[in-house]
Formats: structure tokens, C-alpha cells, sequence
């Protein structure tokens, strides 16, 4: 099969099973038309498979709808457009609502047994650790880790962290004498074969020394043995070329498109 088959095989299964309801699980939901509006505690987000065939002035009421219901709360609202969304003029609908795009990452994927096998029996970064956490000290330190890194305050990150680690997430640290050097966690999606692999951020001194490629192998392993045949990143242009020398292979974009209300 060659790359291009590959890519939009890969791309029909992300549609089909990571979009619309997958991706708005265990929050609270409502349906207008094609899009599911979610209601995170600090902010809207649209989600959907596809508009239909939506056009025009109906198309342009549906993304007003979305703004003015969370504007209404005084709540930013993102609505996340994936490269190939149709109509092709839909980048311009959104901004004429007032919806600004932020940066756009590429969604790439993989199947978990090809990234595993590729990267087995690699040799452990010399002098760090890597190990799976579950305690709300950890969850603090890579919270901890992850403000340095974006010099910002990440402190309610140790939360999320709590949150989805009761809801099944594998959170993994790696650490150089007992300091957190980087940490990821995968998310596995109840109801489809995919694992979404996060974070991987690291402390500017650590990088180019290959952690990130063993975080990733440690959660491919994982994914494997918990039976999900699939992996995918929204990837940055700093970990996108990793992970495409690895075998992952671009098959869309992705561009948040927020509006904040006044």
C-alpha cells in the first residue's frame, strides 16, 4: 500500500471514530443541526463529523448560534476545523463571526504495533528514568516541570492530571535525579482503537537526547498491550517531523478557531 492509500485509510477511521460523539465524551453536550456544542466549566467547544452539505447564509446562522449561546454565558468558544472540512470557504465564515485562529497542528497517526516494534529494544536515555504515576505529588512536580517550560502557571494542570487519571489515563514521567525532566500521558477512547498520545513537553536542558521518542515508545508498548490498534497526536511543528521519522504518517490539519466574547 503505498503512503498516499495509507493516509486516507488512516484519515477515514480518524473521521469515523474520533470525531462527534468520541470526541465529546463524559461532558455535558448539546445538538444544533450537524455540531454537538460541549460545555467544558470555562468554555464552549463545537464538534462534528461533517455539515451536511451546510452552506451560505444556514451555515453562517449555525456558526452565529454557537457564538452568541456561549457568549451569552460570557464563555470563549472554540470551534476546531480540521484541514479538510468542507465548504472550502468555511476559514472565512468563521473569521467574518469573529472567530480567531489560533496555531495549527497536524494530526498524525499510526498503528500502535508498527510505532512499538520500531522503536523495541531501544536503548533508556542515559540517566533518566521513565515510570508511570498516579499520585497528586507527581501530578504537582509535572505541573510544576510544564510551567517552566512554557513559563507560565500551569498549576491547574495538577487537576486535569487527577481528572483523567481516575478516568483511565496512563501518565509517565521521565526523571533525572528525582526531577522531572518531561512527562506524557495517553488517553485511551473508550468505543474506538485509538490512543491519543499528550504532553511531551521537556525542560529546555533535556532535549535533542532522545525522551520524547522513549516516551512515546513506553505508551505504543502500552497501547499494544491494552488491545488499541491505533495512535494519534495533534502534533506541533517541533515534535511533527519526530514523529514522522518514526512511522507516523500527517493525514490532516487542525486550526482552533476561538471567538472570546467581549
Amino acid at each position: 500500500m503505498t503512503d498516499a492509500s495509507k493516509r486516507e485509510q488512516l484519515l477515514a477511521v480518524y473521521d469515523d471514530q474520533l470525531r462527534g460523539t468520541s470526541e465529546t465524551a463524559d461532558v455535558p453536550t448539546s445538538m444544533d443541526g450537524p455540531v454537538i456544542r460541549v460545555e467544558y466549566p470555562s468554555r464552549g467547544f463545537v464538534s462534528y463529523c461533517t455539515l451536511d452539505g451546510l452552506e451560505g447564509a444556514e451555515l453562517d446562522a449555525l456558526i452565529a448560534r454557537q457564538r452568541d449561546y456561549f457568549a451569552a454565558k460570557g464563555q470563549a468558544v472554540e470551534w476546531k476545523l480540521r484541514g479538510h472540512d468542507k465548504p472550502a470557504d468555511l476559514p472565512d465564515r468563521l473569521r467574518a463571526a469573529g472567530f480567531e485562529p489560533e496555531e495549527q497542528e497536524t494530526v498524525l497517526v499510526a498503528e500502535s504495533a508498527d510505532i512499538a516494534e520500531r522503536l523495541r529494544g531501544r536503548d533508556p536515555v542515559e540517566g533518566v528514568t521513565i515510570r508511570l504515576v498516579s499520585d497528586r505529588a507527581d501530578f504537582e512536580r509535572i505541573a510544576a516541570m510544564e510551567s517552566t517550560v512554557w513559563n507560565d502557571d500551569w498549576s491547574w494542570l495538577t487537576d486535569d492530571l487527577v481528572r483523567r487519571h481516575a478516568a483511565g489515563t496512563d501518565i509517565f514521567v521521565a526523571e533525572v535525579d528525582g526531577q522531572v525532566v518531561s512527562a506524557a500521558w495517553a488517553v485511551y477512547k473508550k468505543g474506538t482503537e485509538f490512543t491519543g498520545l499528550w504532553g511531551g513537553s521537556t525542560l529546555a536542558e533535556w532535549r535533542g537526547k532522545g525522551i520524547y521518542k522513549a516516551l512515546v515508545a513506553v505508551r505504543a508498548a502500552r497501547a499494544v498491550e491494552l488491545g488499541y490498534k491505533y495512535l494519534h497526536v495533534d502534533a506541533s511543528d517541533d515534535s511533527s517531523p519526530i514523529l514522522q521519522r518514526l512511522g507516523f504518517l500527517a493525514v490532516t490539519t487542525t486550526t482552533p478557531y476561538v471567538h472570546k466574547p467581549a
